[in-house]
């Protein structure tokens, strides 16, 4: 699907941006913040696997999906408590 948005979305100069609003999973050796807000990210990610075919990912996984569907840039806003805001550009 991502690279079906990559080929429909104008170049970033133009104004093209892909917008996902979903939760980045801190990477365990990158912990920061406190551990509550960690523990209920590890929740969210045992609760995907679980009950749907969906999965939540790391800040490297949500980079090497853009990569592999042709996007090439990506910034990563945290707000919305443990979701964050996701622009991806063309």
């Amino acid at each position: 699907m991502l690279k079906k948005c990559e080929e429909a979305i104008p170049s970033k100069e133009n104004g093209g941006t892909l917008i996902i609003i979903d939760m980045v999973v801190m990477d365990h050796n990158l912990k920061k913040g406190d551990g509550k807000s960690y523990e209920t990210q590890l929740f969210f990610v045992m609760l995907m696997m679980v009950a749907t075919s969906g999965k939540e990912r790391s800040e490297r996984q949500w980079a090497k999906l853009f990569s592999n569907a042709g996007f090439s840039y990506y910034k990563i806003i945290s707000m919305l408590g443990l979701r964050s805001n996701i622009e991806v550009y063309p």
